[in-house]
């Protein structure tokens, strides 16, 4: 019974540590996921792919510690913007500014691109009159045709 016991404890201490690492597994790509590497190159910070990139190493280990320190996403994301600026994020994790700074430039391009339209099929409704067709009737045009040959002849 006692073996039976140990055996059980045994299983059950094995299956928290499996779970326990496969959510600080997750965690890791996740945060990583959501992080850009500040070498330059503008590409998420687990897939930056440059031979010997001098920055991604280390904020992979830097990442790596402090979520082994039990530190909460949102206290990662904070360290990581003091130490790199704000451009180490992939996308804002707060309100305000920060979401505005990523849905202006969207929304004013859809709005440029919507009036655009809008001007182009008023241009194209409006039917364009010839300026001498609506300032004189035909009759009035062979009479000023008339008077030019006229004047014109030696």
């Amino acid at each position: 019974m006692r073996n039976r016991f140990l055996q059980l404890a045994f299983v059950f201490v094995l299956a928290l540590t499996t779970i326990g690492a496969g959510d600080t597994g997750s965690r890791f790509n996740s945060i990583g996921h959501k992080m850009v590497c500040t070498c330059g190159c503008g590409q998420i910070l687990l897939e930056c792919n440059h031979v010997g990139c001098p920055n991604s190493s280390g904020m992979i280990d830097e990442l790596r510690t402090q979520l082994a320190s039990g530190g909460s996403d949102t206290s990662i994301f904070n360290a990581f913007m003091a130490k790199y600026g704000p451009t180490v994020l992939a996308a804002p994790i707060r309100g305000g500014f920060d979401n505005a700074a990523f849905i202006v430039p969207a929304a004013v391009f859809l709005l440029a691109i919507l009036g655009t339209a809008f001007l182009i099929r008023h241009w194209k409704g409006r039917h364009m009159i010839p300026a001498g067709a609506a300032a004189f009737p035909s009759s009035h045009t062979d009479i000023m045709r008339d008077r030019i040959r006229r004047d014109s002849e030696f």
